[in-house]
């Protein structure tokens, strides 16, 4: 799904701003299962939210809601002040839409998919032809663009297929998981091309399971756990809920993690994280108390009963460590409601 810019005038919140999305206790379920329990989510003109949470969590059923692919079963949605239900042929003119994965044509050269996605928006034989060439050289894709693109790399077919959906330059571009499956290099290359398209004033709908894409992309988070907006706010407004620092160790012996974990509950603050795959517990810290003395106390517990540390940190809380401070489980550990989809 491609679109163009054109129509409505966006609703606006209590101070006046312009609201691009505004979404109302979205509902969608599949037999038993309520992918979206009561969405509630709004995206500022000129902003750009991020959606965070785990696979099946309902990012990517409340974007095939926003983009017109999905009826729900109740609530309401509205892109640039048009109701995606009553006038979905007037969204797709006004959005833009970049899938988990790569919706391009690996017969054709990168230009030549371009070319024909502006040429489906009627743009016209030239001006599609110049819109594609220009995209091209805006993705650093120009010396690549006139080879097939089954000779492209992963993060080389993403940067095509997000420039594909802004051929008729959208109003509002949705973002699903931009990123997934993308190398490391890759994944700080098109952090950059969104970067860009946020510095020229785009309003963008992120959802996202990294962690730090949200961090680094987002104006503002919502976090969504089995359909519902559990927090919402600022990266830093969201990590001010978990504490001022976290303290870490890891363990020599996986069998003394209960050990861990016992003894920083007692120094910290809530439920200790476990990574058991290497080792690790952390665990908030009170903000009335410095880490250092905390991370001393733990020390000390730990040596008195024979576990032994290899590594330890205090460092800044992550979204990681808000996300399990607020659902109780790790992004890893949740379940995927969205499996059932067809």
């Amino acid at each position: 799904m491609r679109g163009t810019a054109s129509g409505g005038s966006g609703g606006a919140d209590g101070n006046g701003r312009d609201q691009a999305v505004v979404v109302e206790n979205l509902v969608k379920t599949y037999g038993a299962v309520r992918a979206l329990d009561g969405l509630d989510l709004r995206v500022a003109r000129g902003s750009v939210l991020g959606v965070l949470g785990p696979n099946g969590a309902g990012k990517t059923t409340c974007v095939r809601v926003l983009t017109t692919l999905l009826k729900p079963d109740s609530g309401r949605a509205e892109v640039v002040g048009i109701d995606v239900l009553a006038q979905p042929a007037r969204v797709r003119e006004v959005i833009g839409l970049s899938g988990q994965y790569a919706a391009v044509d690996e017969y054709l050269t990168g230009f030549e998919n371009l070319d024909m996605v502006g040429r489906l928006y009627h743009l016209g034989r030239r001006p599609a032809r110049a819109r594609a060439r220009e995209l091209l050289a805006d993705f650093r894709l120009d010396d690549a663009g006139d080879r097939p693109v089954k000779t492209y790399s992963g993060g080389m077919r993403r940067r095509l297929d997000l420039a594909a959906a802004l051929v008729a330059r959208p109003q509002v571009l949705f973002l699903d998981e931009p990123t997934t499956g993308l190398d490391p290099r890759s994944r700080v290359e098109m952090w950059q091309v969104l970067a860009d398209l946020v510095a020229q004033g785009a309003t963008l709908l992120l959802t996202t399971q990294y962690l730090e894409e949200a961090d680094r992309l987002a104006d503002s988070i919502v976090v969504v756990d089995q359909g519902r907006v559990i927090a919402r706010g600022t990266s830093d407004e969201l990590k001010s809920q978990v504490g001022g620092e976290v303290v870490e160790v890891v363990v020599s012996d996986a069998s003394r993690l209960p050990d861990a974990v016992r003894l920083l509950a007692q120094v910290g603050r809530g439920t200790p994280a476990v990574q058991e795959h290497i080792r690790r517990v952390s665990v908030p810290v009170a903000g009335d108390r410095p880490a250092a003395a905390v991370l001393v106390d733990a020390l000390r517990g730990l040596d008195a009963e024979g576990v032994t540390v290899l590594d330890v940190a205090v460092r800044r809380p992550t979204l990681d460590d808000v996300f399990l401070s607020l659902t109780g489980h790790s992004a890893e550990q949740a379940p995927d409601l969205e499996a059932v989809q067809a």
